[in-house]
């Protein structure tokens, strides 16, 4: 589902039977209680998807839950607006002291805070923030429009005023995508032409599938820009296997492995927005709401246009 007109305006942006556990800081988030005394603060966690942004969220919040005394229940809705409701219903029946999501739409937020409300259970969200606030206990967010603006700002500084061909390789429709995309393909210079813009569903081998057929259809490309570095490694590969070396990838993440290929050039920039920050704010901003303390109700997630003149100047994506 794309983001309609009212949610574009509203939200200030970053973005299938899932099972539910009670978790520690084990990586794959199975079993362990996060050893907390009785009566402490009990979090429900729901996450969006499977990428390595999410995995590296979810480490976050759990290492940081643990250190702040509290349990975290965990669930994935998989990209799914309908497993997200099922998920937040589970975490509501287990009497949470309040939830963290991770949405996948954003058109899918209306009925989950109406859900959470009616319970009495506050929603902290991370990625995105409805324009109106009143009705969450918190934000951290992360202006994905502007996420893609800065690597629009490095592709058009690249160009030099030359007219180039662009393509843009995006994530699964909704939420974080379209909120992505729109930034860049709005801040591009009009002597870049975005030649194709098709989904690569966050899925390294569809994004590759994707890769092949536009090398095919545009050899005259000059950039890329792909929603997620996982999916960027894919369409390197597939456009060097097409004899397209020299098409310039920009992305989002800042992995360690995201900042190896830029420094190595198969990237050209990404924007890093740390999901172990993301993650860590929004249990202490939580926490800390909950108890009346001075906490900032909507925290800004810092971003950083990452090249190969900057390396060292990018912040930690995932816990250790």
């Amino acid at each position: 589902m794309r983001l309609s007109v009212r949610h574009r305006r509203a939200l200030v942006a970053a973005a299938a039977g899932a099972t539910l556990v009670l978790s520690g800081c084990s990586d794959n988030g199975d079993t362990a209680a996060a050893g907390a005394t009785s009566g402490a603060v009990t979090i429900g966690f729901v996450n969006g998807a499977d990428t390595a942004f999410h995995a590296c969220l979810q480490k976050a919040v759990e290492q940081t839950a643990k250190s702040q005394g509290a349990k975290v229940y965990t669930a994935n809705s998989h990209q799914n607006a309908g497993t997200e409701l099922s998920n937040i219903e589970d975490m509501i029946s287990r009497k949470v002291s309040a939830l963290i999501v991770q949405t996948v739409n954003v058109d899918s937020l209306d009925g989950d805070l109406a859900k959470a409300k009616a319970a009495g259970v506050p929603i902290y969200l991370t990625s995105v923030a409805p324009g109106n606030a009143t009705g969450i206990l918190g934000a951290a967010v992360v202006d994905l429009q502007k996420v893609g603006a800065l690597d629009a700002d490095w592709v058009a500084k690249d160009a030099g005023g030359r007219k180039v061909e662009v393509g843009v390789i995006a994530g699964a429709p909704g939420a974080a995508s379209d909120l992505l995309v729109g930034g860049f393909t709005n801040e591009l210079p009009d002597t870049a032409k975005v030649v194709a813009n098709q989904p690569g569903m966050f899925n390294p081998v569809k994004a590759q599938e994707v890769a092949e057929n536009m090398i095919q259809a545009h050899p005259g490309l000059d950039y890329a820009f792909v929603a997620n570095e996982e999916m960027g490694f894919a369409v390197r590969k597939a456009f060097d296997a097409a004899g397209a070396k020299g098409v310039r990838i920009v992305t989002v993440n800042g992995t360690d492995e995201g900042l190896a290929a830029v420094k190595d050039g198969r990237f050209s920039a990404t924007v890093a927005n740390s999901a172990m920050v993301i993650g860590q704010t929004a249990v202490r901003s939580t926490v800390g709401l909950l108890a009346k303390e001075k906490v900032d109700k909507i925290a800004n997630i810092p971003l950083l246009l990452v090249t190969k003149d900057n390396l060292t100047k990018a912040p930690q994506y995932c816990p250790k």
